[in-house]
């Protein structure tokens, strides 16, 4: 029978551990306290979001944030509370970084991207071209001719048009997130002769 030891014995060791850290928060005392929660912290975020690199970098996130603000506790008692809180805290901001990646295509390397790409002769790039310009509204076609086609700089754009420049940047910026969901790469099978 292999003596494991019990949640009691685990409780005592941890609020030791938690108070050396917080009465001398050095290098050693922190080490112990990595050792103790971190692994409970990779299993938290690989609960919520099974990748193992994830969970293991948001683990190193929290607890450099528990490092630089162990000073903070007022109550050392919900201590274990206010670490899990911080990793709530850091999932939610990595699940909010997430949400606001959008994918948007870079314009240069699309002949390669293309799904409406064939090896048919008709298939020209200017008939794709035109194709893909449909896709965007008058003045959406014109910011993408002149950044994309005329190569036009984004001040020149905006002394043009009359916009502040980030105005400019940031309609040709939703143009390309546009045309992103039309210019999918393009996976073609070909059948032997």
């Amino acid at each position: 029978m292999v003596n494991e030891p019990n949640v009691n014995e685990t409780g005592v060791t941890e609020a030791r551990v938690i108070d050396r850290f917080l009465d001398d928060p050095n290098q050693e005392s922190f080490a112990a306290l990595f050792k103790i929660f971190a692994p409970q912290l990779v299993s938290f975020f690989r609960s919520r979001s099974r990748q193992l690199a994830l969970a293991e970098d948001l683990a190193q996130e929290v607890m450099l944030t528990v490092y630089r603000k162990a000073g903070q506790i007022r109550d050392r008692a919900s201590f274990r509370a206010w670490l899990f809180s911080v990793a709530r805290n850091a999932l939610r901001r990595h699940y909010d970084r997430l949400a606001r990646e959008v994918e948007t295509m870079n314009l240069a390397d699309v002949e390669s991207r293309l799904a409406t790409a064939t090896d048919e002769p008709a298939a020209t790039r200017a008939f794709e071209f035109r194709d893909w310009m449909a896709f965007l509204d008058t003045r959406e076609r014109e910011l993408m001719m002149l950044r994309f086609v005329e190569r036009w700089e984004y001040h020149e754009i905006a002394a043009v048009q009359g916009a502040p420049i980030g105005t400019v940047q940031w309609r040709i910026f939703n143009s390309k997130k546009k045309l992103a969901r039309h210019l999918k790469p393009r996976h073609v099978t070909r059948q032997a002769a």
